[in-house]
């Protein structure tokens, strides 16, 4: 039987919960794993004077780099997890950093002004939402026209690419076509829901959503971000893996003017 976008919602808020005090994440300027970074892409311009919510906002390390490097001027907020929001508030609290926080699936909005803001981010949070299509006409509803998104996410088929320690080879475990919710029970220690989907269904969204793809990035591998644990192959993130698929899938859309 389908697990239910309610189910979902549920079995991830209790996890991240369990799990935020020990997990800092990817954030700005990181765009994923081993993967180009902002400094490198420049896809988010200086946002003096400029309005931005983060879509799964997790620690606040992004919003803070924001803030701090590309100069936003008010910055909001969602997250799934109450812990993830105590420690965004926590942590923007010590550094002097206003913003406005809400506790919410992203798929829903909890009183986020439509044709407000100049740029949402989702920095390796989007494919945790059970409805796709409906958080990227979320999305479109709040910016302004001629508005950014961006965000990151691991790449699809990099999720189903798997390292076999006996043969020393890697090899593909489940179907790139499927994709059904995944109730993974020890992720990470916890229970977790996973959501696969293509890259078509992707950018399918975001066309169906009214927003128009301006870069659509496929990083190879950033070796200047590397360690020495980097390079075991049997690590999930890993320079050998990364060399057969991209880590992460960046895209830079925007609502028209």
């Amino acid at each position: 039987m389908p697990i239910s976008r309610n189910d979902i919602v549920t079995i991830n808020q209790k996890g991240w919960n369990s799990v935020a005090s020990q997990f800092y994440g990817t954030v700005l300027p990181k765009y994923g794993p081993l993967a180009a970074t902002e400094l490198e892409l420049q896809l988010i311009d200086n946002l003096r004077g400029k309005s931005v919510l983060e879509l799964g906002c997790g620690n606040g390390h992004t919003l803070s780099y924001l803030w701090k490097d590309k100069q936003a001027s008010e910055l909001w907020g969602i997250d799934l997890s109450q812990e993830q929001l105590r420690l965004t508030r926590e942590l923007l609290d010590q550094e002097n950093i206003p913003a406005k926080l809400f506790l919410a699936s992203m798929d829903e909005n909890p009183g986020i002004p439509e044709s407000y803001f100049d740029l949402v981010v989702s920095i390796y949070s989007l494919g945790w939402t059970p409805n796709l299509s409906y958080t990227l006409s979320l999305i479109y509803s709040y910016l302004k026209p001629g508005g950014k998104f961006v965000f990151s996410w691991e790449h699809p088929v990099y999720h189903c690419l798997e390292y076999d320690a006996n043969s020393k080879k890697y090899f593909f475990p489940r179907s790139y076509l499927d994709e059904k919710p995944e109730i993974k029970p020890s992720w990470k220690g916890v229970e977790i829901v996973l959501q696969p989907r293509k890259l078509s269904t992707y950018i399918n969204a975001i066309a169906d959503a009214g927003l128009i793809v301006e870069r659509f990035i496929e990083s190879e591998v950033n070796i200047n971000i590397a360690g020495e644990k980097d390079y075991a192959p049997e690590n999930w993130y890993s320079v050998p893996r990364a060399q057969l698929i991209p880590t992460t899938l960046i895209v830079r859309a925007s609502k028209p003017s």
